[in-house]
Formats: C-alpha cells, sequence, structure tokens
C-alpha cells in the first residue's frame, strides 16, 4: 500500500535528492561491497545487494527504499524481486538479518568460540508473523519498525536527527547483518542452491 505524499513535495524531493547524492558520490566504494543502485527516482531507491564473499558472486536480494513524506516519516523498507519490484514474502528471501547482543567489544576469535559453544544472543531483524507475509525491517530509522505497535514508545522523532533514517545507514544495517556475513555458498551435488552459510564472527554486535 503506498503512502499518500502529505508533506510538502518540494521538500521531500530535496531531501530525496539529497540522500541519492551522497550514495553517488560513494558509489565506487559501495560497489566494491556488493551495493548496485538500480533506481532512484522520486520517492523510490531500488539497490541489489551481491555477495562477494561466495564463488561464484550471488544476488542476496534487493531492496526498496520508500522516502515519501521524507522526513517527516522515516523510509519504508521492501525486500523485492529484483526483476519485477514485487515484495517477496518471508520463505523467499534465502537469507537472515542477524545481530549479536553484548558483543560489541568481542574479537572474531572470541565471538567464533561462543558460536561453535552456541552461546551467542542473536536478534534477528527481518519480522514476519508467517512464512507467507512480507517481512519487515526490525530497526530504529524504518518506517515499518516505528508503525509497529511493540514500538509506541519508541518515535522516530527521537530518532530523525541521529542519522538513522537515512539512505546509508539502513544500506549500511542489511549489509552488516545479513550480506556481509555471507561466506560460502552450499550446493547440492546436482549443484541447485541450498542456502547461504553465515559466518557468525562477521555478524554487527
Amino acid at each position: 500500500m503506498t503512502e499518500s505524499q502529505f508533506v510538502d513535495e518540494a521538500v521531500s524531493r530535496r531531501k530525496f535528492e539529497r540522500e541519492v547524492a551522497q550514495y553517488r558520490e560513494l558509489e565506487d566504494s559501495y560497489r566494491r561491497r556488493g551495493w548496485f543502485l538500480l533506481d532512484a527516482t522520486f520517492p523510490t531507491v531500488l539497490v541489489l545487494f551481491v555477495a562477494l564473499k561466495v564463488t561464484p558472486r550471488s544476488v542476496v536480494c534487493a531492496v526498496r527504499l520508500d522516502f515519501t513524506n521524507y522526513d517527516l516519516l522515516p523510509p519504508s523498507v521492501t525486500f523485492v524481486d529484483p526483476s519485477t519490484g514485487t515484495a517477496l514474502p518471508a520463505k523467499s528471501l534465502g537469507f537472515k538479518m542477524l545481530r549479536l547482543n553484548g558483543l560489541k567489544e568481542a574479537s572474531p576469535e572470541t565471538v567464533t568460540t561462543l558460536a561453535q559453544q552456541q552461546r551467542l544472543s542473536v536478534q534477528e531483524l527481518l519480522q514476519a508473523h508467517s512464512p507467507d507475509e512480507t517481512p519487515f525491517l526490525c530497526l530504529p530509522g524504518v518506517r515499518e519498525y516505528h508503525d509497529h505497535p511493540a514500538h509506541t514508545g519508541d518515535l522516530w522523532l527521537l530518532h530523525r536527527r541521529s542519522g538513522e533514517g537515512s539512505l546509508h545507514f539502513i544500506l549500511e544495517q542489511i549489509w552488516a547483518s545479513g550480506i556481509n556475513p555471507i561466506r560460502m555458498l552450499e550446493y547440492q551435488i546436482q549443484m541447485n542452491f541450498s542456502g547461504f552459510q553465515m559466518d557468525a564472527a562477521a555478524l554487527p554486535r
């Protein structure tokens, strides 16, 4: 469902163009991390993520950010089929977005050891009530997070000036939690895709 534009469109468009311009300034660096900007036409941005640590390199997901009414409202984030733009249900994503809790200062070796001992506390950032639902990104700065009844006390206006909700911030969180940790493709004997393996030491914390 598309949000109607009630903020002065010229204001939202100007802020949208600033976000895109800042992305363009670092586009070469982003491309080397596997981020590809496919389209940026107000009010939406479409970005493709590729896992670069796997052989062969693989498209993991595409994400559409909707900046309607930005920045009185934060962007809406939807994971989509890159060929059609259709929102994907949780069961079709094929990857997870995980964040480690309470390990900000831990070394990669410590994280790996805790993972082997199954002692890691992990937060799932992609939330859906069923595999058939479109998942939402459970992250401050994302419209669906602030619209969720469980987060009524965490208003977007408390985050608006923090940088959360910017194009870079949201894409960085998706990359760090969902794309960067992917390190190996598992194949069946027939070379059919069967899933990604996550590198726990690469997860954000």
